[in-house]
């Protein structure tokens, strides 16, 4: 019982003064968050062993946290993006997977490091884009190939856990196979709806009123993202992708409550996220520093990552210039939230052991004190025009 509690005021202050330090130190909350963990655990203050209750909560969070994610996505504004962006974008992820392979393969890593090196995340970018405005031009570039790119990782993050799980054998292929199938139905489904409401856009009013009394809204995002966790459960694919799907799901067809991601995201943000945060900084004490190797390994691990975005956002030259194309690509640096994913995912699956665990961690903290210092850096001084529509 004193653990549960201890647990309980241990959060509770954390997630408080979290805001009040990043703001001290001029990082973004998220590491902040986790080095507070980090340092909570190390001095004993979430028990000797984890508390079910507190992970369970922080796998939730994280489950949240993409759902959140997957609101960033509108299919139909995605579908209606400059044919040039969409072009470079797509052989940025081109450039971006190859050399990651590439250099993974070289230094002889597993292939969970060729699934990391090349993840996308648009967690951190939208802590940008509020910093420097959404409509100045590398920031919206950053933002529209970033959720693309988070696309790919969030299949290729389900591909790597059936793989994680089942081995390249006759059970991969089939959960491949059924998710195949899903995508297909979930791509006829998103015509159907469309169709749908564009023939009754009154249904669209009916679900999530204009002028709502009884939070309709929230009910709806929250029912749509249970059950697509069932959904998932029942298939046995990656409860992260049906998460991230319906957020998707929300953002596409009920764009009309433009206040409904604020609501939602507050509530994750001020709540549910940081639990995750803390619970992986948790995972990693501050005695671990002291590990032989772990800290070159991890500053290695966020040299090759920064390394090959920089190499790969020269795609973007053409339309940007060399200063917003290394903005683009320290940007996407920052893959945090989907980095500590895989790598708790191949840790608990044990293709990890708790050496690599523990120098990704400290990795996904470097690249984001790295990349938003050259950010700030860098946008100092004008970097010039990135049209897009």
């Amino acid at each position: 019982m004193s653990s549960e509690i201890s647990i309980i005021l241990t959060l509770s202050l954390l997630i408080w003064v979290s805001p009040f330090i990043a703001k001290l130190v001029r990082l973004p909350t998220t590491p902040v968050e986790i080095i507070l963990g980090s340092v909570a655990g190390g001095l004993g203050l979430f028990g000797h062993e984890t508390s079910h209750l507190f992970e369970l909560v922080a796998e939730f969070g994280f489950l949240y946290l993409m759902f959140v994610a997957g609101m960033e996505v509108n299919v139909k504004k995605l579908l209606r993006t400059d044919p040039f962006i969409m072009k470079r974008g797509t052989l940025y992820l081109a450039l971006l997977y190859a050399f990651s392979v590439l250099i993974a393969y070289q230094l002889g890593l597993s292939f969970v490091f060729m699934v990391i090196f090349p993840l996308i995340s648009v967690g951190l970018i939208a802590a940008l884009a509020k910093e420097y405005g959404k409509e100045t031009g590398w920031v919206k570039v950053a933002m529209t190939v970033g959720v693309l790119g988070e696309l790919v990782s969030i299949v290729v993050l389900t591909l790597a856990s059936a793989g994680i799980h089942y081995g390249l054998g006759l059970d991969f292929f089939f959960k491949i196979s059924v998710l195949a199938l899903f995508v297909a139905v979930m791509v006829f489904l998103y015509y159907t709806l469309h169709l749908l409401f564009w023939w009754y856009p009154e249904i669209r009013s009916v679900m999530m009123p204009y002028f709502d009394t009884k939070e309709q809204d929230i009910r709806l995002s929250m029912a749509t993202l249970f059950i697509m966790l069932a959904v998932m459960l029942y298939l046995g694919l990656e409860l992260a992708f049906g998460a991230f799907i319906a957020g998707v799901f929300i953002a596409t067809f009920f764009s009309h409550k433009e206040d409904l991601e604020t609501k939602l995201s507050s509530f994750g943000f001020g709540f549910l996220i940081p639990i995750f945060f803390i619970f992986v900084g948790s995972s990693l004490p501050f005695e671990a520093l002291g590990k032989e190797g772990l800290v070159l390994f991890a500053l290695i691990i966020a040299a090759i990552m920064i390394f090959v975005r920089l190499l790969a956002a020269f795609a973007f030259m053409r339309r940007c210039g060399y200063r917003n194309a290394l903005l683009i690509g320290f940007s996407h640096a920052m893959p945090l939230t989907l980095l500590i994913a895989v790598a708790t995912l191949a840790y608990h699956a044990r293709s990890i052991d708790a050496f690599n665990y523990e120098a990704l961690v400290l990795a996904s903290i470097v690249e984001v004190v790295v990349s938003m210092t050259a950010i700030k850096l860098l946008a100092a001084r004008e970097p010039g025009d990135c049209p897009i529509r």
